[in-house]
């Protein structure tokens, strides 16, 4: 089994999480109150024409029929009454949120080229409302790669600033796969992990509901390769589980590495031609390869 090269950015986006190196601090930002996060509806709970999902910091808009659209909020801001959070890329796509109506909500998408001042104009808006409970193919759909949306944001708030990094860091990443509550990451958590991430990357890629699907069943795949790759790297007790000191191991403190005085520089010319003769067996090892 091997982790594909259409599903290698989410494994290797798992592995950023794992070897975290920060990020340049951000504009603070608005972020979406607490009580408009989670689920809103158009159309039935029965069977919903959309879905749209609010973070602190993201809206994910899922159609029953058409592309995605994920956005991360790069930056947000309050204006006239609305809640307008801005993504990254050369359009810098925004979302204007506000409530709307008992208990509602109100959604509005403004082209690139609408000016900031004349917002929304004329932009058509979208009501939403709550529902008891999303259908269960909507939940089975998108029910991972939601919960890896929100635990993206925990990821980045306790990692991705030079402040954030060390046992903090490790013990967020521990929480955020511990679905057992054993306080350590097996195969299938680290599984999960992968197939969210997966899943957020299709959805950025404006993905239809039958391509999620299918990304969801490639991830799954994925997942079991790449935590299992995970695991080799990491479980050095072996006991088949990753805990926050194996995957804190040499990164959350540097070893006292006093060396020795005695011996000879190694060749590292001859050093790597060994590890590069020990990476081709293993991919050769690998199927489809």
């Amino acid at each position: 089994m091997m982790v594909t090269a259409r599903r290698a950015p989410a494994f290797a986006l798992l592995m950023g999480l794992f070897f975290w190196q920060g990020a340049a601090s951000a504009q603070p930002i608005s972020p979406v109150p607490p009580e408009l996060r989670g689920a809103w509806f158009a159309g039935s709970c029965t069977a919903p024409d959309a879905m749209l999902h609010l973070t602190a910091r993201s809206a994910a808009r899922l159609p029953a029929r058409g592309p995605s659209r994920l956005l991360r909020f790069n930056e947000s801001r309050e204006q006239d009454g609305w809640l307008i959070g801005t993504g990254r890329g050369a359009e810098a796509p925004r979302i204007m949120l506000r409530p709307g109506g008992t208990e509602g909500l109100v959604s509005a998408e403004p082209g690139p080229k609408l000016r900031d001042d004349r917002l929304p104009g004329d932009t058509p808006v979208q009501a939403w409302h709550r529902c008891p409970a999303p259908p269960l193919a909507m939940s089975a759909l998108h029910g991972e790669g939601l919960a890896m949306l929100g635990a993206l944001e925990q990821l980045e708030a306790a990692c991705g600033t030079p402040a954030g990094q060390g046992s903090g860091c490790i013990a967020t990443v521990i929480a955020i796969g511990d679905v057992s509550g054993d306080r350590l990451l097996s195969v299938a958590e680290i599984g999960r992990l992968i197939r969210g991430m997966t899943w957020v990357l299709a959805a950025a890629d404006g993905a239809s509901a039958d391509a999620l699907a299918f990304a969801g069943a490639g991830g799954a795949l994925a997942g079991v390769a790449g935590a299992r790759l995970v695991m080799e790297s990491l479980d050095y007790d072996g006991d088949g589980r990753i805990s926050a000191a194996e995957l804190g191991q040499d990164r959350v403190a540097l070893a006292p590495s006093a060396g020795d005085a005695a011996g000879q520089p190694l060749r590292l010319e001859g050093v790597q031609d060994g590890i590069a003769l020990l990476r081709g067996l293993m991919e050769g090892l690998l199927p489809g390869r």
